[in-house]
């Protein structure tokens, strides 16, 4: 059985993305590591996703994210994060963050966006705590994190979900930001690489995104993948 299990979330306009996270995330990784895409129509399909489309969910996988805990059944430690990182540390680093007092742990991000649209031009909310849950270490059994059942996602507003009100405060322990470092905001570290690149306005599989912090070596990961990858 894997250290560590992770769930990417997937989306069918960026697959390339979630190539590059999950490539980039096993290359580093000192421990066993099992991922998986979480497909929001495979939830569907089987069921046990029912909400609404929501016009201002910028992803497939704006809710489906919090199945996280119910794929792992609710046993053990899991990560979740979003498909568009590119990972240098090694997710062993996350293993001294697991608190068995804590539901989940995350960086806790005081992000306000620049901008309001992002890359493909889907609106870009703000609101408090965001990017929390772009990046989330779940306590998979906790009481807290037993909550986030099908039936409780699938009927709950975006901002309880993703401000993690599911969990109190002082169950939400707190990773460096270094593991969700946010590309155009974060500060560069002085030596070295951020352990993971989160290109939360935008990334380099866009041809209008190339301008951004570390894109050649998400290139270089893209086509090494697909040796006919372009940027849309």
């Amino acid at each position: 059985m894997a250290e560590l299990s992770v769930y990417i979330g997937w989306d069918s306009r960026e697959d390339i993305a979630y190539e590059v996270a999950k490539a980039s995330l096993l290359e580093h990784a000192s421990i066993e590591v099992d991922v998986f895409p979480i497909k929001l129509q495979e939830l569907v399909e089987r069921g046990v996703y029912t909400r609404p489309v929501d016009p201002l969910a910028s992803t497939e996988f704006t809710y489906s994210r919090f199945f996280t805990p119910w794929l792992a059944d609710y046993s053990g430690w899991a990560l979740f994060c979003d498909c568009d990182f590119l990972f240098f540390g090694d997710v062993a680093d996350l293993l001294q963050y697991r608190n068995e007092d804590h539901a989940v742990a995350c960086v806790h991000h005081d992000y306000t966006p620049k901008e309001g649209v992002k890359m493909d031009g889907k609106i870009q909310t703000s609101y408090p705590r965001k990017n929390w849950s772009s990046f989330m270490l779940f306590n998979c059994a906790h009481p807290s994190t037993r909550k986030l059942t099908p039936q409780l996602i699938n009927a709950e507003t975006g901002a309880f979900l993703h401000r993690l009100q599911w969990a109190d405060d002082r169950e939400i322990g707190e990773i460096p930001e270094e593991w969700n470092w946010l590309e155009g905001w974060s500060s560069k570290p002085s030596t070295g690489y951020p352990k993971g690149v989160h290109y939360t306005n935008g990334g380099p599989w866009f041809s209008n995104w190339q301008d951004v912090e570390y894109a050649q070596q998400w290139l270089d990961k893209a086509l090494a993948i697909d040796p006919s990858f372009t940027p849309v």
